[in-house]
């Protein structure tokens, strides 16, 4: 049982005297926002609440970007850690689980995203231990969120809580520049999850927080395991600067294995793939800085070397830039 001290018998009659408040104005959305984003800095809220108030705020564009306004201002004013958390798992249920007219107005609030889009990089709450420990995850919780909303901008989509059955098609269509940006981004949001704070006092609301991201991490991996296969396929029609690119990318997620799978669950095809792969690129690369260092020395082309290299033959113009034949 939490012990009942004078900070937490204060944040308790905040709460009571906010929801009252709320309740004589007639003000049902912002009441269902402060019952699901106590100061209780030891449990999540529930379900219930969540679904209660996201089912009301999602009929039109106007109620949904009147509520995102509302949760952004709770959770931007805030000097509260366990506020801060709950109305970031609220943001992260309204990216997994959120109704099309609620992903769209986040996606679009403010209109200016980015890096730092939540603004709580600099998060912090000492009141107590528990809140300064708290405060970590809020900074690491936030960037976590900001980074699967930059994700979803450039796969064009909320892929958390979609069906991922036809991602194989859909990554085969793509551009090598359009995979390697999307697979960029995949790369940034596991370095990112690789950054989260050990847990030292665990209680059920960081709790939630580490079962909210390792579900997102099971998509996460899925999305990521597809993008690898398909620069398999590319291997042999990747543009030098595409390679270079792409061994960059392999190396960084290489580099995440130790502390992923200490954190989580994670199937080892991932990376016997992906050491293939950036051992087949790296080696496509090394051979192609060979050959321009070679051509470098050369003072001169005779006129027939120049011709044969301008020629495209008929077997490179049946390929996709998927690198498969049609």
């Amino acid at each position: 049982m939490t012990k009942l001290t004078v900070t937490n018998l204060i944040n308790i009659i905040k709460d009571k005297a906010s929801q009252s408040k709320a309740a004589l104005l007639s003000k049902p959305t912002t009441l269902s926002l402060l019952r699901a984003t106590t100061h209780d800095s030891f449990t999540p809220p529930t379900h219930k609440h969540i679904s209660t108030l996201l089912s009301s705020t999602d009929g039109s564009r106007a109620t949904a970007s009147s509520f995102l306004e509302l949760l952004m201002d709770r959770l931007q004013n805030t000097n509260n850690a366990a506020v801060a958390l709950k109305s970031l798992i609220i943001v992260h249920h309204i990216i997994s689980h959120g109704s099309f007219i609620l992903q769209d107005q986040l996606s679009v609030y403010p209109s200016t995203g980015g890096r730092n889009y939540l603004n709580l990089s600099n998060f912090r709450h000492n009141t107590n231990p528990t809140s300064w420990e708290l405060s970590c995850w809020v900074r690491w919780f936030a960037q976590h969120i900001e980074n699967l909303l930059c994700t979803s901008r450039i796969l064009g989509f909320f892929f958390l809580g979609k069906s991922l059955c036809d991602g194989e098609e859909r990554v085969s269509c793509l551009t090598n520049c359009g995979l390697l940006k999307e697979f960029d981004s995949l790369v940034t949001l596991v370095e990112g999850i690789c950054k989260r704070p050990d847990q030292v006092n665990m209680n059920k609301l960081v709790g939630e927080i580490v079962n909210l991201v390792c579900e997102d991490w099971v998509v996460i991996e899925t999305v990521v395991i597809v993008e690898v296969n398909e620069f398999k396929e590319r291997l042999g029609c990747l543009e030098f600067g595409e390679a270079v690119e792409l061994v960059c990318c392999l190396k960084r997620l290489e580099e995440c294995k130790e502390r992923v799978v200490m954190i989580l669950e994670s199937q080892q095809g991932l990376w016997d793939s992906v050491r293939e792969v950036k051992d087949k690129v790296g080696m496509e690369v090394y051979k192609e800085k060979g050959k321009v260092h070679k051509e470098g020395r050369k003072s001169r082309f005779s006129e027939s070397d120049r011709f044969s290299a301008r020629v495209i033959s008929s077997r490179d113009s049946l390929w996709f830039p998927s690198g498969r034949l049609l």
